[in-house]
């Protein structure tokens, strides 16, 4: 069977070196895409069990330390707790000296929004990338269909065969650069709005899980997000190991 004069093979046998290389920089473009759509799409996934761990099995536990083992490994809600127990532990060793004489309360801040801010940079890696993709693809796939469409205008003029069959092949393997273009840029778009709203529920989250815990730490008692204030509930009643 006669392989079709018309597609991608035939652009890409008759195309030259431009036409080649746009096609694969789309290419890699794409498979760079993908990557990241795939791998901050199982992240995000990897989440949502201490996400919601963060929420109720922590506060169930009797101590910090049981609560942090409910909250799995590797995660940026098990390095928030540690993050905030280690500046209290800090705090309680070494308040003694100058450069470590700040409130306990203010310690707990910047080790909690260290790790809010590192989380934050973690869950953002790779967002440039989709939203690169996704922005430029469409103007990569148009440069590569203009170029096409002025060398089958060069080729039709310099034969003088100007007949719809000849004009309808070349230029028509020329526009298969804009839809390839398109191709690549919409699923980098669509992945990048998803991802960026699974981003901003999990950094939400440890928002709230931060305020609590600071609240946990300097007081003793799991704070209302809302800002009511302490809760009284029996289920918060976690020893923190280390305060002053």
């Amino acid at each position: 069977m006669d392989a079709s004069p018309y597609g991608l093979t035939a652009l890409w046998s008759q195309g030259d070196v431009v036409t080649k290389a746009v096609a694969i920089l789309l290419t890699m473009m794409s498979m760079a895409s993908w990557y990241v759509i795939l791998t901050k799409a199982l992240q995000l996934l990897r989440y949502r069990a201490p996400a919601q761990a963060a929420g109720h099995a922590f506060w169930q536990a009797d101590n910090v330390a049981a609560g942090v083992s409910c909250l799995g490994r590797d995660n940026p809600f098990v390095a928030l707790a540690s993050a905030g127990q280690g500046a209290v532990d800090h705090h309680t060793i070494h308040q003694g000296q100058l450069q470590d004489r700040l409130p306990v309360s203010e310690w707990v801040t910047l080790s909690l929004r260290q790790a809010i801010d590192e989380a934050s940079a973690s869950l953002q890696s790779g967002m440039a990338v989709l939203a690169s993709v996704g922005s430029t693809a469409p103007f990569v796939g148009l440069f590569g269909t203009v170029w096409g469409i002025y060398h089958a205008l060069v080729s039709i003029g310099s034969s003088g065969q100007a007949s719809i069959d000849k004009v309808a092949g070349p230029v028509g393997e020329a526009l298969i650069m804009t839809a390839l273009g398109l191709a690549v840029a919409i699923p980098a778009t669509f992945g990048y709005n998803a991802l960026l709203r699974g981003n901003k529920s999990i950094i939400a989250r440890l928002s709230k899980f931060g305020f609590e815990l600071h609240a946990l730490f300097v007081t003793g008692a799991r704070a209302d997000a809302s800002g009511a204030g302490p809760q009284q509930s029996h289920t918060m009643h976690l020893r923190v190991q280390g305060a002053a």
